[in-house]
Order: structure tokens, then C-alpha cells, then sequence
């Protein structure tokens, strides 16, 4: 069953294409994914949302998605309340409207 995972960011003033640029540079292919979209929610703010084939390989992934935090964590703001500087959801699609 597919599953995606959405990560909630706050960038720094200034750094937005440093963020951007990250991205683009990110190795991902990474079994399961098919796809991964970035959204501007707001002013310096972002969502990555991925889609991937099911939450095994969504999982599976999550080393990757951390050292690829790693990678441009410095561009990144803390969220507060202690979430720190992402605040991530994922889960298993339960419902597809078209």
C-alpha cells in the first residue's frame, strides 16, 4: 500500500536556495521512493512530502533521510516546542480521491 511521509521545515532568512539547492542535490534513489515534491507553506516555510511504494521501504529509508538532514541542517530553523528543526508525519494511504 502506498505510504508518504510529509516533513514540516522553517528556513533561515537568506537560505532558502541554499535549501533548495540541497535538495537538488541529495542522492534519492532510494528503494520505494517514486517521488518527492517540496512546497512553500509561507514565508521561509517548506514541506517535503515523498511518496513511496509502502511503509516498509519508507522506513527502511529513514537513515537516509536523516544524514541527508544532515546535510543541510544549518539552513534550517528551530520549529520550538521542542520539535527541534522538523516536524515529520508519515503513514499508509487510507483513503485515494481522484
Amino acid at each position: 500500500m502506498t505510504a508518504f511521509n510529509v516533513v514540516r521545515f522553517r528556513v533561515k532568512p537568506g537560505r532558502e536556495q541554499e535549501f533548495l539547492n540541497a535538495h537538488r542535490n541529495v542522492q534519492r534513489d532510494w528503494p520505494g521512493l517514486r517521488k518527492v515534491n517540496i512546497i512553500k507553506s509561507g514565508d521561509c516555510s517548506y514541506c517535503i512530502i515523498g511518496e513511496w511504494a509502502d511503509m516498509t521501504d519508507l522506513v527502511a529509508a529513514r537513515p537516509n533521510m536523516i544524514a541527508a538532514l544532515d546535510s543541510f541542517r544549518d539552513t534550517l530553523e528551530d520549529l520550538g516546542g521542542g520539535l527541534g528543526v522538523s516536524d515529520p508525519v508519515s503513514g499508509p494511504v487510507v483513503l485515494e480521491l481522484k
